[in-house]
């Protein structure tokens, strides 16, 4: 498609999902078609708010996928339903761009990745690390070859989720994990083979019930398929005093990488023994013009509006959103899987799902199931125009 004939797009889940919405009616790409939004009055806000026809404001999802105008649905619901709902779109002939996590089941991530190969559709699990600033920095001095043969991985989630909606209560840390792990595999085009998972401390006790998990914080080891490389994990959602902190650290042989410890404090470059702060460019050269400025300012709830917690807690994202919506718009036109696919988003899934479980059993290893494991990783081999280079063909 081009231009003149563009991906018509539907948001379903609008408390995030606004978010993405003027990206997509900018992009030279795509055209904005629907929303969906079970509440009336928060769907019209915001239908009015963006300037969506009321013919494209759907209270009911499956009424939704009915609508033979829309080519893309983007997901940003609660993370319960994005496998009943990723499914659905897929078999109605939908491509599919869902938030994190993939699914919270390990049955419901293999439920996701059937149903992309019998619909042939492209999926594509919207991760913001991976193309955060910070991010595409390392990833650009990785491929000049700055940082030598990598040789570790450090990362970490820590968050406060207090004042978030109830279902959040008690979630097991590594349940959504996908911000901590995700950096840590796409770097070297890396797919996780086993976990070993250590829960430490307790969450407040009328927390536990929701899902028989006790666990403050979960720390993992990720072991690299074919690789002699590993990455040690750290989750947290309840009861840390700490300054949100969503980072990744790359030790490697010539040069290595640290996150600031605390915001705004500035990451750092270790050249030997010498470490050196560094500002993090940003990468807005890589999109269209057109959605240049979504890399420094959120959009969410339009001029003046209220942020999402998941935007102030996180930095903004670190300016990834229009990336992600680039790279899944490229995928389709350029016919090219996106990273991550749902093989991929799966790998990356289940490595929190089953760090989890490896907890709960004191810390056995456990493998990831075959169909996460893509056997062959192709050599990367072009980089698109004016954008990230393209990770798996």
């Amino acid at each position: 498609m081009t231009s003149n004939n563009p991906y018509r797009v539907a948001i379903v889940g609008l408390s995030f999902g606004a978010e993405f919405i003027p990206i997509y009616q900018r992009h030279p790409d795509t055209e904005m078609v629907a929303i969906c939004q079970r509440t009336e009055a928060e769907l019209n806000k915001v239908g009015e708010s963006f300037g969506i026809p009321e013919a494209g404001r759907y209270c009911d999802y499956e009424q939704m996928l009915q609508d033979d105008r829309i080519d893309i649905v983007h997901i940003n619901t609660p993370p319960f339903l994005h496998a009943d709902q990723t499914v659905k779109a897929l078999e109605a002939g939908k491509h599919v761009a869902c938030t994190i996590p993939m699914a919270v089941s390990v049955a419901d991530c293999k439920r996701i990745v059937d149903a992309q190969v019998a619909s042939g559709k492209t999926y594509m699990m919207m991760e913001t690390v991976v193309y955060s600033r910070e991010y595409l920095f390392v990833k650009e001095l990785y491929d000049k070859g700055d940082l030598g043969k990598l040789q570790f991985f450090r990362s970490s989630h820590v968050q406060d989720m207090g004042g978030w909606p109830e279902y959040w209560e008690g979630l097991p840390p590594m349940y959504n994990g996908t911000h901590a792990i995700s950096p840590t595999l796409a770097l070297g085009q890396n797919q996780a083979e086993w976990v070993r998972c250590i829960g430490s401390g307790t969450i407040e006790q009328h927390m536990h019930k929701n899902y028989d998990s006790p666990f403050c914080i979960e720390s993992t080891h990720i072991k690299f398929k074919d690789s002699d490389l590993f990455a040690e994990v750290t989750r947290s959602l309840f009861n840390v005093s700490r300054q949100y902190r969503e980072s990744f650290d790359v030790y490697a042989e010539k040069k290595s990488f640290e996150w600031s410890l605390i915001e705004d404090a500035g990451h750092i470059i270790h050249r030997g023994e010498k470490p050196e702060r560094v500002e993090i460019p940003d990468y807005a050269h890589r999109l269209p013009e057109e959605i240049q400025c979504f890399t420094t300012g959120g959009v969410y709830g339009g001029e003046g509006g209220e942020q999402h917690l998941s935007f102030t807690q996180g930095g903004g994202h670190g300016g990834s959103h229009p990336h992600l919506v680039h790279e899944f718009i490229s995928a389709l036109k350029e016919e090219r899987e996106p990273y991550p696919n749902a093989r991929q988003g799966a790998n990356i899934t289940c490595s929190g799902i089953l760090s989890h479980e490896s907890a709960l059993k004191g810390g056995e290893k456990v493998p990831l199931p075959d169909w996460t494991i893509i056997d062959e990783q192709p050599a990367i081999v072009k980089e698109l125009e004016g954008g990230p280079v393209s990770k798996f063909e």
